[in-house]
């Protein structure tokens, strides 16, 4: 290499340190000497950003679709021994809420702020969006995701399976790549942008490019690519800390997974959704998770009673069921393989890893006759008659790589919310947003196995992640001056199972159903209450889209945890108190206009046809 481009290149190689060194950390004065020569001048580096010494690995879990009454962590019916393991050796949070559908969860969960605020309130989905400050799936700069904090911060950071938050006119490898993970403070990443893959062919993307999938299960090849990122960054600096976001497309449809997995189930779920309920609130009341007298509410509109059902849909369902709980029971092996890599190199004892079992609640997008490849809310529309036809004659494909569209009907979904009502979608009810939280650490939690039932929400899993990690927020990223959190630290009650919930205020709102929670109270309108129309377009009936016509309900949530008793006529005044609340957030966060998915839906096809563009409508 000739001196001029040595030059060039050390030039450009102190500009990116450079640049780096400004962009982590408050920009240092220079402190050496300039003088006419180089014997007369003082070199001067800035330090190195470095974590704090002894800062523990970071793991954030996230599954997609799960529902409360699942995993037999949370008293479900459903193998998932790894979860168990951390729950047991860590603490089980059992008032923990999600915003009731994946993006909104993830942009709030990944920047700390509710998800309007951060311009997520639907989807980054053209066809799902709205050019408004609460709905344009654009994450402003001045809200830093957790991944910029942590690295700002010393720590490498790893991002793998689903994103969810990239708009889709930035999701083709021209890019702009600013709103991809590595656009947003992640080192490496392997997963796929959208809001569903397939499992065995999915829109993978590795880094800043689409790439071929090798054929193998998703689950696998993440969690491959996982360790293998672990592995590297401790071979090359033993000492510097990682974060993890690890996020499965698991259980969202399509649900795919091997016989050997699925077939585990044959027969475990012959006796139906009603039974499943019962025992599964029984085993949850035994876990000390919800209280002693806890009752189920009444079954959710139009499932139908298991035993009113056919021989043939009694068999149909059932092996939904026993695809989705293997599927479920896979990804736990998945985990396991992380959780085992980091016990076999001595890592685990200083890795605090967050588990949250499921983005939202169980849901409802597999209509009330289930899905394989035809039919469901975004496929052609089918009568339950048809519908039951094509799934029977396509039985041998729910959960195969030819099962595209493999979804369980919405009977096994308000099963696996138990002991809540409805389901994904529905920000109004618990089934919606109330999802399990698990938090293990075994050199910072002394009470393994505890219970926490402080309230808690999705914005706060960010704030406790960095008083586990003894960090302050950064003032600036990048450069921007950054913007308040909302979330409210967890970490007041790790070691004090009695102390009071620090969260006081929360509102939840999609596609018009919304509620606000404040101490201990929540006021809540479905918007849709007709559940049918969503699902089944056979009825024939209207939606109901008018808002100031929607009926709102009243619980007290802390004596009343799953809905069940309708305050609203009896203590007026706390509903009127409760509206105001949730009109001030409303103003504050951006969740103004309301919008609803039909319409924006509709809206988005209407302008397709008329300028005959061709952009992406994403997943």
């Amino acid at each position: 290499m000739n001196k001029n481009k040595w030059l060039i290149a050390w030039i450009a190689a102190n500009s990116l340190l450079s640049f780096h060194a400004q962009s982590q950390q408050t920009q240092q004065q220079y402190q050496g000497t300039i003088g006419k020569t180089l014997a007369e001048s003082k070199e001067w580096w800035p330090a190195p950003v470095k974590a704090p010494a002894g800062s523990p690995n970071i793991i954030w879990i996230l599954l997609d679709d799960v529902g409360f009454g699942t995993s037999s962590a949370f008293g479900g019916p459903i193998s998932t021994p790894v979860f168990d393991s951390l729950a047991n050796n860590g603490l089980r949070y059992t008032n923990f809420h999600t915003s009731a559908i994946c993006a909104p969860t993830r942009a709030a969960l990944l920047t700390g702020r509710n998800q309007h605020y951060v311009h997520m309130g639907g989807f980054a989905h053209t066809r799902l969006s709205a050019g408004f400050p609460g709905y344009d799936g654009r994450i402003p700069e001045d809200k830093g995701t957790v991944a910029e904090i942590l690295r700002s911060n010393g720590y490498n950071t790893f991002a793998v399976g689903k994103w969810g938050v990239t708009p889709d006119e930035d999701a083709t490898d021209a890019g702009p790549f600013d709103r991809w993970p590595l656009g947003k403070g992640f080192d490496h990443f392997l997963g796929f942008l959208g809001s569903q893959t397939d499992q065995y062919t999915p829109d993978l993307v590795e880094d800043n490019a689409h790439v071929k999938t090798d054929g193998r299960h998703l689950s696998e090849q993440i969690t491959d690519k996982a360790i293998s990122y672990i592995e590297k960054q401790h071979k090359a600096a033993p000492n510097k800390p990682f974060f993890l976001y690890y996020a499965p497309g698991a259980t969202h449809a399509p649900h795919q997974v091997t016989k050997e997995w699925s077939d585990r189930y044959i027969g475990k779920f012959d006796e139906g959704w009603d039974v499943y309920r019962e025992k599964v609130i029984a085993n949850q009341k035994k876990l000390g998770i919800i209280p002693a007298n806890a009752q189920l509410p009444p079954r959710n509109p139009a499932v139908k009673p298991w035993n009113s059902l056919s021989a043939d849909e009694k068999k149909l369902y059932a092996r939904f069921m026993e695809v989705y709980a293997g599927y479920l029971t896979y990804t736990d092996y998945e985990v396991g393989r992380i959780v085992n890599y980091l016990k076999e190199t001595n890592q685990l004892e200083n890795t605090v890893i967050f588990l949250i079992i499921g983005d939202n609640g169980a849901s409802k997008e597999g209509t009330f006759q289930g899905v394989v490849n035809t039919g469901g809310p975004f496929g052609k529309k089918l009568s339950p008659e048809e519908a039951l036809k094509n799934n029977l004659a396509e039985i041998g494909e729910i959960g195969t790589p030819q099962g595209k569209q493999t979804n369980y009907p919405l009977g096994w979904a308000q099963a696996a919310n138990t002991p809540f009502k409805f389901w994904k979608q529905d920000a109004n009810a618990e089934g919606g947003t109330h999802n399990p939280l698990i938090i293990f650490y075994p050199k910072g939690i002394k009470d393994k196995g505890g219970i926490r039932n402080q309230y808690g929400h999705v914005i706060d899993i960010l704030p406790t992640t960095i008083d586990f990690a003894g960090l302050t927020l950064p003032e600036y990223i990048k450069g921007i001056k950054q913007d308040t959190l909302q979330g409210t630290s967890l970490y007041y009650s790790i070691n004090d199972p009695k102390a009071l919930s620090k969260h006081h205020d929360q509102y939840y709102y999609i596609f018009g159903s919304r509620a606000i929670y404040k101490d201990g109270w929540k006021a809540e309108t479905a918007h849709h209450p007709d559940y049918i129309d969503i699902n089944d377009s056979s009825t024939g009936k209207q939606l109901v889209r008018n808002y100031d016509n929607d009926v709102w309900e009243l619980y007290n949530i802390t004596d009343d945890f799953n809905e069940r008793i309708d305050l609203s006529k009896k203590n007026p005044e706390k509903l009127k108190e409760l509206q105001t609340l949730f009109d001030e957030q409303a103003k504050k966060f951006n969740i103004y206009p309301f919008i609803d998915w039909d319409d924006v839906f509709k809206a988005r096809i209407h302008v397709t046809k008329n300028s005959n563009s061709t952009g992406s409508s994403g997943q």
